[in-house]
C-alpha cells in the first residue's frame, strides 16, 4: 500500500495499558511517517518499553488502538520489527544465518534467504563477516548485524529500543554517523527509544518526550535540520538550542 510523505504509516491512538491495578501508560497518541526517525525519550519508569510492546502487538492495551497503513493491528504481533537493547544474535549460527533467519521463518529457502541477506552485507558495513560467528565480531559490528536482521524482517517499520546504549562513546559516535548514512539509502521508518539527549537530537526528525506515572506524552519537539546533517552539527549553536529545549522539557 502506498503512503504519501505527510500521511502517517503507523498511528497509536489513546493507548492506555495497565498491569493489575497499576496504570503504566495512559492516553498516549503518537504517529510515524514514511522514512522518519522519531525518538521517544524520558526518565526510566515512564513506560517507553511498555508502549513499544503495545505497538509491536506483544501487549494488548486496555484502551486505544494501533493502526498500520490504516489497518488495526492492535494486539497482533508480527507486523512490526522490534529490536531490543541486546543484539540477541544466536551464538551457534554464522552471521549470514543469523541475519537471514527472519526470511527463513517467512518461508524462503535457506539458500535464497542467505543470498538476499548477503547482498546487503557491504551496504551495512559487514562485508567479509558472512561466515563469522557473533563471538568473532566487535560490539558495533554485532549491532550492525542485528540492525540488518531487523531491516530484513521490518516490512518498512522498525522499533529500536536503545540499540546503541551498550557501546562505548567512540563506537557509539561512529554508529550514529553510519546509521544516519544508511537511513538515506534504505526504505525504513523508525521509532527509537533512547535516554541519550544528544543521540535523540542527532538522529531524529521528531522527538516525543514521556513523563509522569502513569507515563504520558508531555511534549513533542521537531528537529528542523535537513539530512544528511553536517558532521559538526553536534557542535553548532542550533544543536545546543535544541538541547536546552529538550533538557527543559525533561
Amino acid at each position: 500500500m502506498t503512503t504519501s510523505a505527510n500521511e502517517p504509516i503507523l498511528t497509536a491512538e489513546h493507548i492506555t495499558k495497565s498491569f493489575g491495578d497499576a496504570v503504566i501508560i495512559e492516553d498516549i497518541s503518537i504517529h510515524l511517517k514514511k522514512n522518519e526517525i522519531v525518538s521517544l525519550i524520558g526518565q526510566s519508569g515512564t513506560g517507553k518499553t511498555t508502549l513499544f510492546n503495545v505497538l509491536s502487538g506483544l501487549l494488548t492495551p486496555e484502551t486505544g488502538r494501533v493502526l498500520l497503513h490504516s489497518e488495526d493491528i492492535t494486539g497482533k504481533p508480527g507486523h512490526i520489527s522490534y529490536m531490543l537493547q541486546k543484539d540477541l544474535l544466536l551464538p551457534y549460527r554464522t552471521i549470514v544465518d543469523n541475519v537471514s533467519l527472519p526470511l527463513v521463518i517467512r518461508g524462503k529457502k535457506k539458500k535464497e534467504a542467505r543470498e538476499k541477506a548477503s547482498a546487503l552485507f557491504d551496504r551495512f558495513g559487514l562485508a567479509g563477516c558472512e561466515k563469522k560467528y557473533p563471538s568473532q565480531l566487535s560490539g558495533g559490528m554485532r549491532q550492525r548485524a542485528a540492525l540488518l536482521r531487523t531491516y530484513l524482517s521490518s516490512q518498512g517499520i522498525a522499533l529500536l529500543d536503545e540499540p546503541f546504549s551498550a557501546l562505548d562513546t567512540l563506537t557509539k559516535s561512529a554508529m550514529h554517523q553510519w546509521y544516519l548514512h544508511i537511513m538515506q539509502e534504505i526504505d525504513l521508518s523508525t521509532l527509537f527509544i533512547t535516554h541519550d539527549i544528544d543521540e535523540a537530537i542527532l538522529l531524529s526528525d521528531r522527538i516525543y518526550v514521556m513523563g509522569g506515572k502513569p507515563g504520558k506524552i508531555t511534549k513533542e519537539l521537531m528537529i528542523d535540520v535537513p539530512k544528511p546533517r553536517p558532521d559538526d552539527f553536534t557542535l553548532s549553536d542550533e544543536f545546543l538550542t535544541y538541547k536546552r529545549s529538550l533538557v527543559h522539557m525533561l
